[in-house]
């Protein structure tokens, strides 16, 4: 049966009250922000005597300067409280700072103002655990990747849409300044009334008591997180992409002006192609994904912000603007220089692959944190993501300060993300097998499933499966919900790049008892560790690969494992592996590398679980040899 699409989530009042209040949120931060970025950038001499780049870069450090304060508190308050009603309330608190910002314009006050880009930090502080723990209480695992994606995108598009009112609204001579104050002030009151739409969603942990101490509380949250260590460095990893967009978004106001020599218009313009790419990145996620939080999609992205990173910087050098010294071209002037549509280009694929980057990191912190611990776990990133942040915009600072320019700001910043993509990597190597299987199964083979939803979410289970080739493990792992651990011959361990990879996987190694008898035990007994652990183990019972393309006979170490564990065994069946390269058919090698195409077909399908007094080598066997049918 067809998967629902993403938007479907849009009809429901489960998500859709909470999306438009994120949406309107979002929208009013940057209809704001930007306004007054364009103001300073563009009229600097009515409002202030500092340097456009230095207001710039502070005015982005002061709003996330409330999440270093105030994150640990909001976690907490988050985990204690109901989210609709806490929701509520951050509403209305935006609709006094809107208030507060509007007598700003209206009597030309600059540091009014400043004090509502703090008020506004404040607020996204308090709603930003509420925001991502909402979604795991009220979305369906497999709903998960789409519905991120489907949030950042609006967030991304409400982003664009409050830059580019922001940006048109406060230059309109000579009613500017009030049209943005009214304006901001509207789009709050929508956004109080959408929260009060918010299905109601009970606090994971309501007998919390508040420590307001938030020096000690945000040292405990990010303590706290560090015990699951794939989940920090994934939050880590969220914050580095936070000061990769800090560092790039806050220099474009400046380099549209100064490096495209172009008005007002020339920032929307940049800032519209970026948000855009972010947008459709994070909603290729689900299709990309195949409805599963897929973090082989993290290094992909992390790649693509570099390569394009370094590209702009080239680009930037390449543009036929030096000529225009002295000229403010708008958007539609610019497009026609040369070397535009390249920089363009760049920025838009920048946003799409930090999309890729981005939202399945969100979700495998969301599925992988401690349900109860998840608004402050989002709070701790928060936290991270704020520190990170002022990192980037004192960077820009002190390295704008130096003397280097915009455009060498941007190749600085792409080459950092591949030095630290590269760390995070070797740290869990899970992203990288992921990536390679990923790659696997979106380039060479078309992968179907069938009834992949009995594969458990969360609980230990033993897997059972045919063994066709060197990739089974590979095509599985990619197709799978989470992490398995593989039982494998010993041997394959040998070999160049699956040894690397099988190893990455945390596979058990596993030798015939004539052959290595401790091994053999301890595969056993690390077997038993992981099931106790709640993984999901997988074994190929045959022992060894096919040589004709039947199913060989069983051996008895699933009963063995079974006896030991008591845990449940899902039988599935390979099908269209028979005759890879990596497999032992015996047929002619070139000819059976083009004989199925560049993207040949296979299925994994996946058998009802059995319980483990039914279990014996010869029932799985035929339930396998079932699923599986005449298609080898």
């Amino acid at each position: 049966m067809r998967q629902p699409n993403q938007f479907s989530l849009l009809k429901q009042r489960r998500f859709a009250p909470f999306f438009w209040t994120q949406f309107l949120g979002a929208f009013n931060d940057n209809l704001f922000k930007t306004a007054l970025v364009v103001i300073i950038t563009f009229d600097a001499l009515s409002w202030t005597t500092m340097s456009p780049s230095l207001v710039t870069n502070l005015i982005p450090g002061l709003f996330i300067l409330p999440y270093v304060l105030f994150s640990a508190t909001a976690g907490q308050l988050a985990d204690k409280f109901e989210k609709a009603g806490l929701t509520r309330f951050v509403k209305w608190l935006e609709l006094a700072i809107m208030s507060l910002a509007g007598i700003g314009w209206v009597t030309h006050h600059l540091w009014l103002l400043i004090a509502a880009v703090v008020g506004m930090g404040i607020h996204s502080t308090l709603f930003g655990p509420v925001k991502y723990a909402y979604l795991p209480q009220q979305l369906k695992p497999e709903e998960l990747i789409g519905g991120n994606g489907v949030t950042e995108m609006g967030t991304f598009v409400g982003i664009l849409m409050g830059e580019v009112l922001g940006a048109v609204l406060v230059v309109q001579q000579p009613h500017g300044l009030w049209l943005e104050a009214a304006a901001t002030i509207l789009v709050a009151g929508m956004g109080l009334v959408a929260a009060y739409r918010i299905p109601q969603s009970p606090a994971p942990a309501p007998e919390l008591k508040i420590s307001w101490n938030f020096i000690g509380e945000s040292v405990r949250n990010i303590n706290y997180s560090r015990k699951n260590r794939t989940v920090f460095l994934s939050m880590l990893g969220n914050s580095w992409f936070w000061f990769y967009g800090a560092l790039i978004l806050a220099q474009f106001p400046v380099y549209a002006k100064d490096y495209l020599h172009g008005d007002h218009s020339a920032f929307v313009l940049l800032l519209t192609i970026f948000s855009l790419g972010v947008g459709s990145g994070s909603l290729l996620c689900e299709r990309l994904s195949g409805r599963k939080v897929e973090i082989g999609l993290v290094p992909f992205g992390s790649i693509g912000l570099t390569l394009f990173g370094i590209d702009l910087y080239f680009a930037s050098l390449a543009y036929s603007g030096a000529a225009l010294a002295g000229a403010h071209l708008d958007a539609f002037a610019l497009l026609a220089q040369h070397g535009m549509w390249r920089i363009l280009f760049d920025v838009l694929m920048i946003g799409m692959f930090g999309g890729f980057f981005i939202v399945p990191l969100f979700a495998l912190i969301q599925t992988r944190c401690d349900p109860a611990h998840i608004s402050r776990t989002i709070a701790g990133m928060n936290i991270l993501n704020a520190l990170f942040m002022v990192a980037a915009a004192g960077l820009a600072i002190v390295l704008l300060g130096q003397g280097l320019t915009i455009p060498e700001l941007f190749l600085v910043t792409a080459l950092l993300n591949a030095v630290v993509a590269l760390y995070i990597f070797s740290l869990v190597p899970e992203f990288l097998m992921r990536f390679l299987a990923w790659l696997l199964i979106h380039t060479i083979h078309r992968v179907d499933t069938v009834d992949a939803e009995r594969l458990p979410a969360e609980g230990a289970a033993v897997l059972v499966c045919n063994h066709v080739s060197y990739v089974d493990a590979i095509v599985i792992g990619a197709v799978a919900p989470r992490p398995i651990r593989f039982v494998m011959d010993h041997r394959i361990f040998k070999l160049p790049l699956l040894g690397w990879i099988f190893r990455t996987a945390r596979a058990i190694p596993i030798a015939p008892a004539k052959e290595d008898p401790w091994l053999m035990e301890k595969a056993y007994v690390d077997i038993a560790q992981a099931l106790h652990e709640g993984d999901l183990v997988c074994i190929f019972p045959e022992g060894q690969l096919t040589r004709s393309g039947d199913i060989n006979d069983f051996k008895g170490g699933v009963a063995k494992i079974v006896e030991r564990t008591q845990v449940p065994v899902i039988p599935m069946a390979l099908r269209g592996l028979w005759g890879h390269l990596l497999s032992r058919n015996h047929e002619n090698v070139f000819g059976r590398a083009f004989r199925s195409g560049l993207r040949s077909r296979l299925s994994l399908a996946v058998g009802v679980p059995v319980a483990p007094p039914d279990v014996t080598p010869e029932d799985l066997k035929q339930r396998v040899a079932a699923l599986r049918g005449d298609w080898k």
